[in-house]
């Protein structure tokens, strides 16, 4: 790959976080069983598994991030929210998540080989703003990236294109010459194609939306990959230095 920046079609990549880059569904379902055991512990009559499913059902609800998950699903169990489950939950919660939130696969040699060829480098979250920091400091991310744009950042989540349009202007670079890669086609690829970017769809990280993906088809993005390592063949593609076939 020729890493003269001014002779090639991309300049920058802007990632999702969450199931982009970190196995972040891997580490929410840890930590919820976690959590669900350490209420059982506290006092709690509750079968462990209809625990695990019902905090799900309020996430799929409220949202992913929502940070009141033990007050609602106490306050269903039990009518009131007991301050010592409530402890108990958010203790072991925070424990094991932090425990068990790993990078995926070759995203560290992606990332630095991202950062050698010259890239410029950011992470797009719908994510709140300090519990996406906290990820990338716990993974040792924080240096990496060039921006961050949360929620918070942008006031408006994926699929609109709006957060895609501020990272381009922060990162002083036009959409033809920049990609997007997401693990959720319906807000990364959506949001990031209606705002002019190149598309690359992380088919690994596709888990907690999408166990129907066969059923609603494609994903519409120009590329899909099944490790992040791909994304450098993508990028040759893009960059013309490869055929596309050979991606």
């Amino acid at each position: 790959m020729d890493t003269r920046t001014g002779e090639r079609a991309i300049e920058a990549v802007i990632f999702d976080l969450d199931n982009t880059l970190t196995d972040f569904m891997r580490a929410k379902d840890n930590a919820i069983l976690a959590a669900v055991d350490a209420m059982i512990d506290a006092g709690l009559r509750l079968d462990p598994e209809e625990g695990h499913r019902r905090i799900f059902e309020i996430y799929r609800d409220k949202g992913i991030e929502y940070q009141r998950i033990f007050n609602v699903f106490l306050q269903e169990q039990l009518g009131e929210v007991d301050d010592r489950m409530l402890a108990a939950a958010v203790v072991a919660y925070r424990r094991a998540r932090d425990g068990t939130l790993v990078l995926y696969p070759h995203a560290m040699l992606t990332l630095n080989q991202l950062l050698k060829d010259g890239y410029k480098l950011a992470v797009v979250s719908d994510a709140p703003r300090f519990e996406a920091w906290i990820r990338l400091c716990s993974l040792r991310l924080q240096h990496m990236f060039d921006l961050v744009l949360t929620f918070d950042d942008t006031g408006q989540r994926k699929p609109s294109p709006q957060p895609f349009v501020m990272a381009l202007q922060r990162l002083g670079v036009s959409a033809e010459r920049a990609v997007m890669v997401g693990d959720w086609p319906e807000r990364d690829i959506v949001g990031a194609g209606a705002a002019g970017l190149h598309t690359v769809y992380a088919r690994y990280g596709d888990t907690y939306n999408s166990e129907d993906r066969a059923v609603r088809g494609p994903s519409g993005a120009e590329f899909e990959i099944d490790d992040l390592l791909q994304l450098l063949d993508v990028l040759e593609v893009l960059n013309g230095t490869r055929e596309e076939g050979d991606a």
